[in-house]
């Protein structure tokens, strides 16, 4: 059962970092590209995606989560749930930061990166929840 919520849980996560790369990849093509989830001027998920924070060390975020969610449903198949517990933590962690980022310094809100923010809680917590 906690394999099967772990899957789904880390294709919804999938789902939203594929969406990001999307919208990253738009909007560098098209100046005037407007995305879905950018309602208002403080509300663009395209504004969260493309700007200097919207990467590290180079690497999109959003293919990292790409990457990190796929890990993740392959480590369910596997029942490896305290390395889903351990990666989750550190999932959470840059979520705080980004979130930071996001809030604090940008002045921003972009209902995807809130979205997958929630998705790492949760993960957190069923993994936790399995594992201890």
């Amino acid at each position: 059962m906690f394999n099967a919520f772990i899957s789904i849980i880390s294709i919804l996560g999938a789902l939203f970092s594929v969406y990001a790369f999307k919208v990253e990849l738009k909007s560098s093509r098209h100046e005037n590209y407007k995305a879905v989830c950018d309602i208002h001027e403080k509300m663009s998920c395209t504004k969260a995606f493309t700007s200097p924070y919207g990467s590290i060390f180079g690497i999109s975020n959003s293919l990292m989560g790409l990457y990190f969610y796929s890990l993740i449903f392959v480590l369910s198949f596997f029942s490896q749930f305290k390395a889903i517990f351990y990666l989750s933590i550190l999932a959470v962690i840059v979520s705080i930061y980004l979130a930071y980022i996001l809030f604090i310094k940008m002045k921003n809100f972009c209902i995807v990166c809130a979205s997958i923010d929630i998705i790492n809680v949760i993960l957190l917590i069923v993994s936790y929840i399995i594992v201890y």
